[in-house]
């Protein structure tokens, strides 16, 4: 038992998670429940890995002596020493192997923990390891982050290690610059921000916060730079988010569907997963809420610390979302924000396609731009199921001139990274030049026909003259309608009560999720009831959203024009 302690505690931690000892939230315990059912099916000499304790052992001895490098433990020159949660969270991931070569079974470790729960030193340490001691030749280690701040997050804790241990720097050789530390055998351990370049094969990417990355960029250079390596490891380190529709968001529904073994596929046995935080049913107002979501409770992270940030999140609004992201794990959508972004989530089915409908009726919300601004068309269906109307958001088009997709312009730096993120997944279609050219979008249209019946196309008449007549010409039924209150605000409702009520469903089109999530509420002067769409920011787009409401209000009425007392031109759009 003495040979393994490392190890050992790790184990023991689990089947405490899994038994009741320790308090965690289900996802927890299906991660430890995961490791001690591997466990098992690793007796069966025709399943393909085993766990090497050794192997285990040696990166947890290895990370243990890392020194402190900040606050109260450094200045009393302490090594780091892993609670047990560490231990599993890094034991497990290093410790499972190949039966026939001996090389480690998991590519990819996702944490995601509150802050200041030790995320960094874990970081550090794994960095530090993958760089000496892993065994790679010309090692290649990057800490990726959007910012320079945040990647030095990472990096900074690393290289102040290596400062501090003359024996390690010794017996690697490494050298510590003020940027980056190298070996004499090419390995490098450096911060990268953006994209790596195009000739770095990282034999290890550490990815902290994933949650601010607004597009995937980084985490797809860096993972198919890793081609030539025999082991390589990416490691996401992170808090919850407010963005449902960021990258991270969707590798955590990833991991979540590898824990509740409800995906198929290679990386159900390559991706090592652990999220800490509350079920959705726990009340996050309990002291047991802080030590649920908080696994280095009362050690790294300080109870009073926390019970404080807690009673600041229930007695002001404001705060609310803030701490039950950063202290509780929680997702939330941002607080401004009009819908219920875990509710858009639940509605999605990935299996819906157009065929679906193939005759069936169809609103086709249109919403043109010329240039920044999306161009979209959204058919939107109705069905009637149980004497209840069900609407139905599929297969929405989007539209986008390469010139803004592309565009190195500081202004549109974000826009255009977020574009490309969709256009490589080919959710996005780029056009040719600075602006759209809508007869492109008018053939789109006439070849929907060919699987929906067209009952309208709503649209709105800003700059969209040509393209009315055009779909005149061909019998489509071009409606104007004017993104004002009059028309805006019963389907705006009305998407939100379909939601609550399970009575809308969409794709899950991942441009369309991103216009959603960015939908804001603006409510006519004296009235909490009468409320159009609007933003925030000039860079969050909403014309997906806006092409919903439109389909989505003449399905409700498949009759005239709304007529109200509030359409008027001074609170038009």
């Amino acid at each position: 038992m003495a040979t393994y302690p490392n190890v050992n505690a790790a184990n023991q931690y689990a089947r405490d998670i899994v038994g009741g000892k320790i308090l965690a939230c289900q996802l927890t315990v299906l991660a430890c429940q995961r490791h001690l059912d591997d466990l098992e099916r690793a007796k069966d000499p025709h399943w393909p890995y085993r766990f090497d304790k050794n192997k285990a052992e040696r990166f947890l001895r290895f990370a243990q002596k890392m020194p402190h490098t900040s606050g109260e433990w450094a200045r009393r020159k302490l090594r780091i020493e892993f609670e047990a949660w560490q231990k599993f969270a890094l034991g497990v991931p290093f410790g499972w192997v190949h039966k026939k070569t001996g090389l480690r079974r998991f590519s990819e470790i996702y944490i995601e923990v509150p802050r200041k729960n030790g995320k960094s030193a874990i970081a550090a340490a794994v960095g530090n390891y993958m760089f000496c001691a892993d065994g790679e030749h010309g090692a290649e280690v990057y800490c990726g982050a959007t910012t320079e701040k945040q990647a030095w997050k990472v990096f900074s804790p690393a290289l102040q290690m290596v400062k501090k241990l003359p024996a390690l720097r010794q017996k690697f050789s490494i050298k510590p610059w003020a940027k980056k530390m190298t070996r004499p055998d090419g390995s490098v351990f450096a911060p990268v921000i953006g994209d790596p370049g195009d000739g770095d094969s990282p034999s290890c990417a550490i990815i902290d916060e994933y949650h601010e990355h607004t597009t995937d960029a980084l985490y797809t250079t860096m993972t198919t730079g890793m081609g030539a390596r025999e082991q390589p490891m990416t490691l996401i380190i992170t808090t919850a988010g407010y963005d449902i529709t960021s990258p991270c968001y969707e590798k955590r529904t990833q991991v979540v569907e590898i824990l509740r073994r409800t995906r198929n596929g290679e990386e159900n046995e390559t991706i090592f997963g652990l999220i800490y935080g509350l079920d959705d049913d726990d009340d996050w107002t309990t002291p047991e809420a802080l030590i649920k979501a908080n696994p280095n409770y009362g050690i790294s992270v300080k109870a009073d610390f926390l019970r404080a940030k807690q009673l600041l999140g229930m007695s002001t609004p404001g705060q609310t979302n803030k701490i039950l992201t950063k202290h509780f794990n929680r997702w939330v959508s941002a607080k401004s924000a009009y819908y219920d972004l875990r509710k858009w989530m639940d509605a999605a089915d990935k299996t819906l396609k157009l065929s679906d409908f193939e005759g069936e009726e169809c609103w086709l919300g249109i919403d043109l731009a010329s240039k920044v601004d999306l161009n979209a068309v959204v058919p939107v269906f109705r069905r009637e199921i149980d004497g209840i109307t069900h609407f139905y958001c599929v297969s929405p088009l989007f539209w986008a001139p390469e010139e803004t997709i592309y565009s190195q312009e500081t202004a549109l730096k974000s826009t255009a990274e977020r574009y490309q993120s969709f256009v490589r997944q080919g959710k996005l279609i780029p056009t040719d030049g600075g602006e759209v050219d809508y007869r492109l979008i008018f053939e789109t249209i006439l070849k929907l026909r060919n699987t929906v019946k067209i009952a309208q196309c709503p649209i709105d008449p800003y700059g969209a003259t040509s393209l009315r007549h055009m779909l005149e010409e061909e019998g489509l039924e071009p409606v104007e309608i004017r993104q004002n209150f009059t028309h805006m605000s019963d389907p705006m409702r009305e998407i939100e009560a379909a939601l609550i009520s399970g009575r809308f469903h969409h794709d899950g089109h991942p441009v369309m999720n991103w216009c959603i999530s960015n939908i804001v509420g603006q409510y006519l002067p004296g009235s909490d009831d009468i409320v159009r769409p609007g933003k925030e920011g000039r860079q969050n787009k909403i014309d997906g959203a806006v092409g919903l409401m439109m389909g989505l209000g003449r399905a409700m009425l498949n009759s005239s024009v709304m007529t109200s007392v509030y359409d008027e031109e001074d609170i038009a759009c």
